[in-house]
C-alpha cells in the first residue's frame, strides 16, 4: 500500500494574531524605557586612583606612569616594525619585476662585504703570534724546562731555542724526559745517562687523570695501596723536579720563573697540571692547543710559564714535519703523505702486529687495510685512507703507541753547545742525587718491555723557528717558487705554440679560393694517394714523437680531378 504524503504546517498567521504580537512588543519596549528613566543614565566606571592616605603614593603613581610609557613605546615599535616589513615586501616585489635593479643590489652587497683572508695569510699570522708568545717565555724565564718525549728525545730537541736561551748569562736549562711509561726502562736509563752529559735531566710521568677528593676514591686507594703508581694514573718525578728548582731558588736567593717549552704533544701543559695538582692549563691530544703564555703559581718560590709549541722549520725531514709540525690533524687534506714517513722508519712485521693487519706492499695498501679493519668507510663502502692516516698521526703523537729510539753510541756535543756551557749547567745541583731520584721514579713506574714496543729510527735534531722574520722569508720563498714554476710552464707552452704556428703551412686546394669555380665544377671521382705518415718506421729511427717536425706538411697529397 502506498504511503500517504504528510503535509507541512503552514506559516501563515491570521491578522488578529499578528497585530496582537506587535502590540505586546510595543508595550514591552515602553516599559523598559520607563524603568530606564527612573534609574537615570548609566555612569561609566572610572578608576578612583590612589587615595591620599595610602603610603608610598608617589612611588606607585610613578610606576604607573612608567608602565604606561613602556606600553606606548612598545606599540610604537610594533607599528614601525610593521611599516618596515611592508616596505621590504614592496621593495622585493619591485626588484623581482626589475632584474637590472636586482643585479645592482647584489653587486653593492658584495662590494660592502669585507674580503675574506686566504688560509695562507691566516696561517702566517697564527705562526707569528705563536712565535711572539714563545719569545716572551724565553725572555722572562730564569730556568727553562725543555720537555722531551722519552720515545724520541733527540727529535724533540730544538737547537735554535737552546741557543737563544743560553745566550743570556745566569739562566739554567733543564731537560724533562716525559712519557717514560711508554718506553722500556733500559732505554730510559740509557737516554738519562746520555743527556746528563750536557744538561740536568729529570725523568717524569705526567698524571693523565687528576685525583678526586671523594670518599669512594679514598676507600679505593686504601684497598689498592699495593698497586703500582702508573695504574692509578698519578704523577711521578714531580718531587725530583721541585727539589731541583728549589735548589736554583736558594742559589739565586729569590723566587724564579720557570718556562716550559717544547714541540707539540710532548706534555708541557700536563707537566704544569701535574706539578700544581689541579687542571690549571688546557691539555689535550690536539696540536697547538696552548696559544698564549700562562703563568701558574706552584708555590711561593716557583712560578711556571706555559708556552705555545715550537714551530718546526720547513727545511726539516718529512718525518720531523709529520710528528712535530703545529697543525690540526682533523682538518688535514693530504694526511696520507704525512703518515708515509712514519711507516717507513719502522719495521714492517712490528707494524703488522701492532695494528693487527695482514701483509702489505706499500703505505697506501696498509691504510686501506687499516680503514677496513676499523670501519672507516666512505659513501659507497670505499675505505677512507685519509681518516686512517689521521688516526696513525694521533696515535704516534699521543700516548697510544709505545715505541723507542736508541741513543747514539758515542756522545758528541752539538754545534750550538760548547764545554763551557756544560760546566756552567752542572753548577747548582748534585748529579749523584739527581741520578738516585731518577732511579726511584723509574722503580715506581710500570714500563713496557722491548717485545711489546716498536723500534723507531730517529730523524735527529728538529730545527725550529724563533723569529718572526724567518716566517716572512719562508712565505716569500714559497711564493717565489710557485711563480717560477708558473713562468716555466708558461714559457714552455708559448714555445710549443710558436713552433706549431711556424711549421704548419696552409694546404691550398684547387678551386678553394673562388666560390664560383666550386659551383661550376662538376663532381667527379677523385683518386687520393696519401703516403704513410709514420716516417719514423721507414727510417728505422726511435719511436719517440718529435713535436718540432710537421708530419702533415711533409706528406704528399695528390688530387686528380676529371
Amino acid at each position: 500500500m502506498k504511503r500517504p504524503k504528510l503535509r507541512k504546517a503552514s506559516k501563515r498567521l491570521s491578522c488578529h494574531k499578528r497585530f496582537k504580537i506587535q502590540r505586546k512588543v510595543r508595550e514591552h519596549k515602553r516599559k523598559v524605557r520607563k524603568e530606564a528613566k527612573k534609574h537615570g543614565p548609566r555612569k561609566s566606571r572610572r578608576d578612583p586612583g590612589v587615595p591620599n592616605s595610602a603610603p608610598f603614593k608617589e612611588a606607585i603613581l610613578r610606576e604607573a606612569e612608567q608602565r604606561k610609557q613602556q606600553l606606548e613605546e612598545l606599540k610604537l615599535k610594533q607599528k614601525e616594525a610593521r611599516q618596515k616589513e611592508s616596505a621590504k615586501k614592496r621593495k622585493l616585489e619591485a626588484t623581482k619585476k626589475d632584474p637590472v635593479r636586482l643585479e645592482k643590489k647584489r653587486a653593492k652587497k658584495a662590494a660592502s662585504q669585507p674580503e675574506k683572508k686566504s688560509p695562507k695569510i691566516e696561517d702566517k699570522n697564527r705562526r707569528k703570534c705563536l712565535c711572539r708568545e714563545l719569545n716572551k717565555v724565553i725572555d722572562t724565564s730564569d730556568v727553562l724546562l725543555l720537555v722531551l718525549d722519552a720515545r724520541d728525545p733527540l727529535g724533540c730537541r730544538c737547537p735554535e731555542v737552546e741557543q737563544a736561551f743560553l745566550c743570556s748569562e745566569g739562566k739554567k736549562l733543564v731537560f724533562v724526559l716525559n712519557k717514560i711509561d711508554l718506553v722500556p726502562k733500559v732505554n730510559v736509563e740509557k737516554w738519562l745517562q746520555y743527556l746528563m752529559n750536557e744538561f740536568p735531566t729529570v725523568a717524569f710521568k705526567s698524571s693523565t687523570q687528576l685525583p678526586d677528593s671523594t670518599k669512594q676514591e679514598k676507600r679505593l686507594n686504601k684497598h689498592s695501596s699495593h698497586t703500582a703508581i702508573s695504574q692509578v694514573r698519578t704523577c711521578t718525578g714531580d718531587e725530583t723536579l721541585l727539589k731541583l728548582l728549589t735548589g736554583y731558588c736558594h742559589e739565586a736567593e729569590k723566587s724564579i720563573r720557570v718556562g716550559v717549552v717544547g714541540f707539540p704533544n710532548v706534555g708541557k701543559s700536563s707537566l704544569i697540571n701535574s706539578m700544581k695538582k689541579i687542571r690549571a692549563c688546557p691539555a689535550g691530544q690536539t696540536r697547538g692547543l696552548t696559544k698564549s703564555m700562562q703563568e701558574v703559581h706552584i708555590n711561593k718560590q716557583v712560578k711556571m710559564l706555559d708556552s705555545p709549541s715550537i714551530i718546526a722549520s720547513p727545511s726539516n725531514s718529512a718525518l720531523a714535519l709529520s710528528l712535530r709540525e703545529v697543525m690540526d690533524v682533523e682538518t688535514l687534506q693530504h694526511s696520507t703523505t704525512l703518515a708515509d714517513p712514519i711507516l717507513k722508519h719502522c719495521e714492517k712485521q712490528q707494524i703488522m702486529l701492532q695494528y693487527n693487519v695482514s701483509d702489505f706492499r706499500n703505505s697506501l695498501e696498509f691504510l686501506t687495510l687499516l680503514a677496513r679493519k676499523r670501519g672507516l668507510l666512505k659513501k659507497g663502502g670505499d675505505p677512507d685512507t685519509a681518516a686512517a692516516a689521521r688516526q696513525i698521526l694521533s696515535d704516534w703523537t699521543g700516548s697510544k703507541v709505545s715505541y723507542y729510539t736508541c741513543p747514539p753510541v758515542m756522545h758528541q756535543l752539538p754545534a750550538h753547545i760548547n764545554s763551557q756551557t756544560v760546566e756552567e749547567a752542572r753548577q747548582g745541583f748534585s748529579a749523584e742525587e739527581l741520578a738516585k731520584d731518577n732511579k726511584t721514579t723509574l722503580q715506581d713506574v710500570r714500563c713496557p718491555t722491548k717485545a711489546s714496543s716498536l723500534v723507531f729510527q730517529s730523524a735527529g735534531l728538529t730545527l725550529g723557528i724563533t723569529e718572526e722574520n724567518d716566517i716572512e722569508e719562508m712565505d716569500d720563498d714559497d711564493v717565489i717558487e710557485e711563480k717560477t714554476e708558473d713562468e716555466v710552464c708558461g714559457d714552455e707552452d708559448a714555445e710549443q705554440d710558436q713552433t706549431t704556428n711556424t711549421n704548419v703551412e696552409p694546404v691550398k686546394r684547387p678551386g678553394a679560393g673562388d666560390p664560383r669555380k666550386k659551383r661550376l665544377q662538376k663532381p667527379a671521382k677523385s683518386s687520393v694517394t696519401v703516403q704513410s705518415l709514420d716516417l719514423a718506421c721507414e727510417s728505422h729511427e726511435d719511436d719517440t714523437y718529435d713535436f718540432n717536425t710537421d708530419y702533415v706538411a711533409s706528406a704528399t697529397i695528390s688530387l686528380d680531378f676529371a
